[in-house]
């Protein structure tokens, strides 16, 4: 594997070098960056690659984050074959039957990983992991994200090739013996409060705890911060459980509804789930960033991966703030310098929790999904 990689910063022209080897390349990029128009431009430079474009909330690329940027990761897989599907929402009747149907486009007996990105306002991550879940042949992994818009939540965009645009579902398909990967994600936030029962709730929007008002309940925890609803719900995810031993998922709050009394999240909260509040622990989230890349090596026998695809929340950029880069810097310490890093701040981030544990929708958290050719 054989990877570059270029930043392009917010006032720098897109100035690409032709490289007629490279068979995949990621742009991960602002919103303000992104449309149809900047294809030809990376066609022209990449014209036997399958490129993926993705919006987010903030580009990581190697040692440093950065914003209103355009980041290039591009590879050249020496053993690896690829394969690309892309889909749009719009065309099915649910998250759930898009994952599904994505997954069934790239089946074939050497498919090692599927690499997905969607977008992340108008498609149910939840549900979209749940259908490609119900797809996947035995032995296959997926890890990814939603994409992001900044701190705005108002529209994002992904694309593959020509095809740039809101409602995108990207899935790319990995093939063969000789690409090793690992995963994992992990979060680092401080629970407070008791648990409280899911009474009332549908898909990704909550009304009641306890039979009481979600909302209502929710604004009494933040006291003064509920004034600046729905930015300040970034600083307090919730964690539900589903069933006594299961694994705690963090969800973000995407907006509320005042009429309502409701809160609608970025990943789904089902009915008789119990639910916690969440609060940054500025020193856990950046130790558990480290973690995760910790448990990659692991899988790797301390070998450092050839690249890393980091996917973390947009609720932890704006956490950690001028310390941002200090969670890349952890990841960075464990991996070593031979390791490219390349990822994207998001809307929700798709991955197991680590080896041997189905994949989920996260939020909140730093997901790594790291790769070797052997």
């Amino acid at each position: 594997m054989k990877i570059k990689q270029q930043t392009i910063d917010r006032s720098q022209q897109i100035d690409l070098e032709v490289d007629k080897a490279v068979n995949f390349v990621m742009v991960f990029a602002d919103m303000s960056r992104l449309d149809a128009s900047i294809s030809p431009l990376f066609r022209t430079a990449y014209p036997n690659a399958e490129i993926l474009y993705c919006s987010t909330a903030g580009e990581i690329s190697n040692d440093r984050v950065s914003e209103g940027s355009i980041c290039i990761t591009a590879i050249y897989f020496e053993k690896t074959e690829i394969k690309t599907s892309l889909i749009n929402i719009r065309s099915y009747v649910s998250s759930a039957a898009a994952g599904s149907a994505i997954v069934g486009k790239l089946i074939d007996d050497k498919l090692r990983h599927i690499l997905v990105f969607a977008d992340g306002q108008l498609v149910n991550g939840s549900d979209l992991v749940r259908g490609m879940n119900a797809a996947l042949p035995a032995g296959v992994t997926i890890s990814g994200g939603l994409a992001g818009d900044g701190p705005r939540f108002e529209r994002t965009i992904v694309g593959l090739d020509d095809n740039i645009m809101t409602g995108n579902i990207a899935a790319i398909g990995l093939y063969g013996d000789h690409l090793e990967v690992s995963y994992s994600s992990r979060g680092g936030w401080d629970s407070f409060g008791p648990d409280r029962k899911i009474t009332k709730s549908k898909d990704n929007v909550l009304y009641e705890l306890d039979g009481k008002s979600a909302l209502s309940l929710y604004k009494k925890y933040l006291g003064d911060l509920a004034e600046q609803l729905p930015g300040s719900a970034l600083l307090f995810p919730i964690a539900i459980r589903i069933g006594e031993t299961a694994q705690p998922l963090v969800r973000t709050i995407l907006s509320i509804n005042e009429e309502e009394q409701s809160m609608t999240f970025a990943g789904n909260m089902p009915e008789g789930a119990y639910a916690r509040l969440m609060k940054a622990n500025f020193d856990r989230l950046i130790d558990a960033a480290a973690g995760a890349a910790e448990i990659c090596l692991e899988a790797f026998d301390k070998k450092a991966p050839q690249l890393a695809l980091l996917v973390s929340c947009v609720g932890r950029r704006i956490v950690l703030g001028q310390r941002i880069d200090e969670e890349i810097d952890s990841v960075r310490d464990e991996f070593g310098k031979e390791t490219i890093l390349a990822g994207f701040y998001s809307y929700g981030e798709i991955s197991p929790l680590g080896p041997s544990t189905g994949c989920e929708l996260y939020n909140q958290t730093m997901t790594i999904t790291a790769f070797r050719e052997v």
